[in-house]
């Protein structure tokens, strides 16, 4: 289940990234920044505020619920969603700042589209909980993909055929992707529901009646205990949500970045997010199982078995060392590389200004994202619930101290001052990661952050990769044509070769480790 939702939400960012790198061509950053950040936060937060409650209650507990109380429950989303959007409507409209009429016109009316998507989102989801309570993991995959695609079509289509329309183009392709979602799941069930099929898995709900609001004489019309414990839930979501769209909120009220700003961060974030998601999500993923099972959860390092403890160890200090391998690439061939990136991704409009700076500071915050993941991912691992427990309440303050400190750096240093502060906020959590791994291997004879040392005959060649990379973009790039660009390419891919064969001289273990261990593991997990 996991592993496609993570591959739904990989083609997801796959396609907004094609998306952007072509709507760049026709449209402005100003544009840009009012939709990716302004009116998706507006249809994101409508959407959290008025399902996520409902969703955690009554998928808590698998399918054991009577599902007419459910389905009574799930309806009032839809009502709680007409009451947020009228407020939230009203704050995008007449609270915040108003782009320029001239330069982005039909904002008021895009507002109005956007939060209409997300009410109409809304009626799928006694659906959704029905589909996921019930492990339909493959028409979740199907209705997403399906919805992305129509959204990227007509997205396309009209941005070159009438790019004048502005923001009713994104309007209308947000309209259609929560229409194809809706659409998909409705279809889904009325061909479902008294099938030979849900008979034989005995669906508790028979036809498409079932699916509306309905009242049995002598029976409560919902659950009051799911509804007691959404109330419950509903109170804990508006920090969650808060810290999870956090740079999102600050620019939108704090107004510490121009529109024109805020469409460049955010193509910049998502190029950056997406090495991360593609090379490092799968590995922490796949070897936080691996800890989990190798592991007992709160226990000594001692009391545990010493050959399980030695392969975790093991393994630990190999991927801390491929982890570091590979952000320090990132960092230095992102540095020299940025702005190449930018200006084939995105034209002028991205590497004229602050983006290719932008990209640089994001390539070495990558490194921290590595080196983060691996060691939170061992930590999870070993933690017990109480000590997991407490984490959170670390994780929380560390959180609000990211919201403080992104808008004062902001202030200081435009857009850099968010990957500042995210850069800050990752390196407390990884000392935190790193005192506890020191501290859970203490008494025993192994080292696993040993891993956290590269050989000193890599760290040369990427210094000279770096210098000579840095030298070539000087020369070479980026205003004398596609022959010169080619040359700098070509300089780059020759120091990249040579810090690779430094790696297969000097890093043998870990060569070791990813042929033997990493490449056959993905190997089953991909036939």
């Amino acid at each position: 289940k996991s592993s496609q939702e993570t591959y739904n939400h990989v083609m997801f960012r796959v396609l907004t990234f094609l998306l952007n790198a072509f709507t760049l061509r026709f449209v402005s950053k100003e544009l840009i920044g009012v939709v990716n950040v302004r009116l998706t936060l507006l249809y994101s937060t409508l959407v959290f505020l008025s399902r996520e409650a409902f969703r955690r209650a009554c998928l808590s507990g698998g399918t054991d619920h009577n599902w007419r109380q459910v389905i009574n429950l799930l309806w009032l989303t839809l009502p709680l969603g007409v009451l947020w959007a009228s407020l939230l409507v009203c704050v995008w409209l007449w609270l915040l700042e108003v782009p320029d009429p001239l330069t982005i016109p039909h904002y008021g009316p895009a507002v109005g589209l956007f939060a209409l998507a997300a009410l109409q989102e809304l009626l799928a989801e006694p659906l959704w909980v029905l589909a996921q309570a019930h492990m339909f993991v493959r028409l979740k995959v199907v209705a997403e993909s399906l919805a992305m695609v129509a959204k990227c079509v007509l997205t396309v289509v009209l941005v070159v055929s009438a790019p004048q329309w502005g923001l009713y183009i994104f309007s209308a392709a947000q309209l259609v992707y929560t229409g194809f979602l809706v659409l998909c799941y409705f279809v889904y069930f009325l061909r479902f529901l008294g099938s030979g099929e849900a008979n034989r898995k005995y669906f508790p709900l028979q036809c498409v009646a079932d699916l509306l609001p309905s009242s049995v004489e002598g029976e409560p019309v919902i659950d009051w205990t799911l509804a007691r414990l959404t109330w419950s839930f509903f109170k804990q979501s508006f920090l969650k949500q808060i810290l999870t769209e956090g740079e999102r909120y600050v620019m939108t009220f704090l107004n510490v970045l121009s529109f024109g700003e805020q469409g460049v961060y955010d193509i910049v974030n998502n190029l950056g997010s997406m090495v991360a998601r593609f090379i490092f999500l799968p590995i922490e993923e796949s070897f936080y199982v691996f800890f989990a099972k190798v592991l007992e959860r709160g226990r000594d390092v001692r009391q545990q078995k010493q050959e399980e403890v030695a392969i975790a160890a093991e393994v630990l200090e190999c991927l801390l060392k491929l982890v570091l391998v590979i952000g320090l690439i990132i960092t230095v061939f992102g540095y020299a590389y940025s702005h190449l990136a930018l200006d084939i991704y995105g034209g002028s409009l991205l590497s004229s200004g602050a983006g290719p700076s932008l990209l640089r500071c994001y390539s070495s915050y990558v490194l921290l994202l590595a080196i983060n993941g691996i060691t939170e991912c061992f930590v999870f691992a070993a933690m017990s619930k109480e000590e997991v427990d407490r984490y959170n309440l670390v994780m929380l303050a560390l959180s609000i101290s990211f919201l403080l400190l992104s808008y004062m750096l902001t202030w200081w240093a435009g857009g850099i001052g968010f990957i500042l502060a995210n850069c800050l906020n990752m390196g407390l959590r990884i000392l935190h990661s790193l005192f506890y791994i020191h501290r859970y291997f203490l008494l025993s004879q192994w080292t696993p952050l040993r891993g956290l040392r590269p050989s000193p005959l890599l760290l040369l060649a990427l210094a000279l990769s770096a210098v000579l990379t840095a030298l070539s973009e000087g020369v070479f790039c980026c205003d004398g044509g596609w022959l010169l660009r080619l040359v700098h390419i070509a300089v780059g891919a020759g120091c990249l070769l040579g810090v690779l064969v430094t790696v297969l001289l000097t890093e043998t273990k870990l060569v070791q480790f990813v042929r033997t261990q990493l490449l056959p593991r993905y190997g089953k997990k991909h036939t």
